[in-house]
């Protein structure tokens, strides 16, 4: 199993794609500051997009193609998925335990 995310920082401004093959534990380190680099040093904490895939090479392959979109295309993904953008990590931890 294989998960493509985007964090957000609380306004909004940045966003960050990774994946993953435990979405919560991940989401989780980068909320604790754990993760070291580009998350960390702006504070990208908010889950605000999510996608699960049957294999982590099918995440992998979606996150290549996220990362090449534009901010509009990103923007516009996650409001169809969270129009209000808030916060999914409280949400997924309870339905993925």
């Amino acid at each position: 199993m294989g998960y493509v995310y985007i964090l957000t920082t609380k306004n909004n401004k940045m966003l960050y794609i990774g994946v993953t093959n435990n979405l919560i534990r991940r989401v989780y380190e980068h909320k604790q500051g754990l993760v070291e680099g580009f998350t960390k040093k702006f504070h990208i904490k908010k889950l605000v997009y999510y996608e699960q895939f049957s294999t982590i090479q099918d995440a992998i392959s979606r996150e290549k193609v996220l990362k090449e979109w534009n901010r509009a295309w990103k923007n516009h993904l996650i409001d169809l998925f969270n129009p209000s953008w808030r916060d999914l990590y409280e949400e997924i931890a309870l339905s993925l335990l």
